[in-house]
């Protein structure tokens, strides 16, 4: 079933352009479900966590945690999204460069809650902004090229702080009717990735198809959430 979507390539200029054009369909304008039914199990008691949105858009989630006190850093290509972000919100924000990474930005709220850098997610270390005791990944794994997704599971493993705890959000579908993105990525792709060092945990399974999903010729669309720690030292 993989290999119906392997190689297929969309490049960081394909996003640019479809905030640009407004075809953002995957944007929901209110919180996730899935992170607000399980946001205790990824708080875990603890206080001002500090919280990792690859490819973060210009999610409500992000406002959301940061004004229950938890700080945000989000990575996001489009320019676009983050200025969207900051302004549809209310929210005060300054502009820098970053030195660390040449040709990249960091907008930052007033507050200092939250910072969204505006670089490729694969330029992005935890040299940047250290390591993370929550991530939400929404739209993220789905969205990256299949054949890039070793090199995401690596990059997302070295950002988690030992008691991390990642909130992963997935889609099951038959990739031969739709070529994606959102991309098909079945639950043993997920063990594959992150099986070897982290517990993964199935927190939600449901079924998410809509008249947007079966315009595009699917027949069935599963949405499942995975809760991802890391392995016990």
């Amino acid at each position: 079933m993989l290999e119906a979507q392997a190689n297929r390539v969309m490049l960081l200029r394909d996003w640019e352009e479809r905030w640009q054009e407004d075809r953002t369909g995957w944007h929901q304008p209110q919180v996730h479900k899935f992170l607000e039914n399980n946001i205790e199990k990824v708080i875990a008691g603890r206080n001002r966590v500090k919280f990792f949105f690859p490819l973060c858009g210009k999610a409500l989630d992000m406002k959301w945690l940061a004004d229950m006190g938890h700080s945000i850093v989000g990575v996001e290509i489009a320019e676009k999204a983050i200025r969207q972000f900051f302004e549809e919100n209310n929210l005060i924000y300054s502009e820098e460069t970053v030195h660390a990474l040449p040709g990249a930005k960091v907008y930052k709220s007033s507050d200092g809650n939250i910072s969204l850098y505006q670089c490729d997610l694969y330029s992005f270390s935890r040299a940047i902004e250290g390591q993370f005791g929550g991530i939400w990944d929404r739209g993220s794994l789905v969205a990256i090229n299949p054949q890039d997704r070793e090199k995401y599971a690596t990059l997302i493993m070295s950002l988690m702080d030992n008691d991390c705890r990642y909130l992963l959000d997935t889609l099951l579908y038959n990739p031969e009717l739709y070529k994606g993105p959102p991309f098909f990525v079945p639950d043993e792709q997920v063990k594959h990735l992150f099986g070897k060092t982290c517990d993964i945990e199935m927190l939600q399974s449901i079924d998410a198809l809509t008249d947007r999903e079966k315009a595009w010729g699917l027949d069935f669309l599963t949405e499942n959430v995975h809760l991802i720690t890391p392995k016990a030292k």
